[in-house]
């Protein structure tokens, strides 16, 4: 049976057609996400804010509270949702105008007390005051410690704001452990494109003439670095051999290991004229020596 307290919502929201939404490429939900994903994803989306006039009250958070422009959608019917946000978190206002026949005008004024919370009360204060933001109460320090003021709407709705010393700290430690997260990144970044550009020196800068041959060779990596190997040893005599290898993995791993093999090819290359198969036994002997464990997927040599 249907709830005789509401009236359907056939013919309005439920069936109204979208015909615009604007929702600005700059923003971004700054929303945590659980990892393991055992249970279906859950958190907070919005509180809704029943105001008389949308694009004043737009206006109010956007100009003169400073919050972010989530969405702002129109429906066939001329009906319209739009929701904003303060600048940091992920909670979200719907400003709302009331539904005929569901009896919301009497929310307008009277939707909650909302509170938000800042690291200094005492600024956000005197920020929103000079833009003409109405305190209903300044800056109050209670006996519980911390700091908080009122302000309202211009609908009369009522808003908290509120700041304890432990989240300025909190707010600290999070800035600098952040800042240090991105100075560790762009030294990793920067040490891997040091890193690319030592083992492209690693491949052959010049290639032997060979009467009637015509030779090149390429590697692109999976990744910034890696374990893909080729090299072109003269042999003297008008030979030269053709190196062909894999080192299994990816990344730094590999990539040392395959400037270990491309040192030990080198280094030897003078019994590859006559005797290529002990040369590549002898490579691998001193590569397996130098390892832990097996990390040549294959080596092939070709004498031409």
């Amino acid at each position: 049976m249907p709830d005789q307290r509401y009236p359907p919502l056939e013919g309005s929201w439920a069936n109204d057609q979208i015909v615009s939404i604007d929702q600005p490429s700059e923003f971004r939900f700054n929303a945590a996400f659980r990892l393991d994903g055992d249970d279906p994803y859950l958190r907070l989306h919005f509180v809704t804010i029943f105001v008389s006039d949308q694009e004043r009250s737009l206006h109010f958070f956007v100009d003169q509270l400073g919050f972010s422009l989530v969405s702002d959608v129109r429906f066939a019917s001329g009906n319209r949702w739009v929701e904003v946000c303060p600048p940091d978190g992920t909670a979200i206002l719907a400003l709302a105008l009331p539904f005929p026949g569901l009896n919301e005008d009497r929310f307008i004024g009277n939707s909650g007390l909302v509170t938000f919370l800042t690291e200094n009360v005492e600024a956000k204060y005197k920020e929103w005051s000079k833009r003409g933001v109405h305190f209903t109460m300044p800056p109050h320090t209670p006996s519980w410690g911390g700091m908080f003021c009122r302000f309202v709407d211009p609908d009369g709705n009522r808003f908290a704001l509120l700041g304890f010393d432990r989240t300025t700290r909190e707010l600290d430690q999070r800035r600098r452990a952040y800042a240090e997260k991105l100075e560790t990144e762009r030294r990793a970044a920067q040490e891997l494109e040091i890193a690319k550009q030592v083992q492209m020196r690693l491949f052959p800068q010049r290639q032997s003439a060979i009467a009637g041959l015509d030779y090149a060779g390429v590697c692109v990596q999976a990744r910034t670095v890696g374990g893909d190997y080729y090299d072109f040893l003269d042999l003297g005599q008008g030979r030269v051999a053709f190196v062909l290898a894999d080192i299994a993995g990816k990344g730094i791993a590999a990539a040392l290991l395959m400037a270990n093999l491309q040192a030990n090819m080198r280094s030897q290359i003078v019994s590859a004229i006559d005797k290529p198969d002990h040369f590549l036994a002898s490579v691998n002997r001193l590569l397996f020596e130098n390892t832990a464990l097996r990390f040549l997927r294959y080596a092939v040599l070709r004498v031409i």
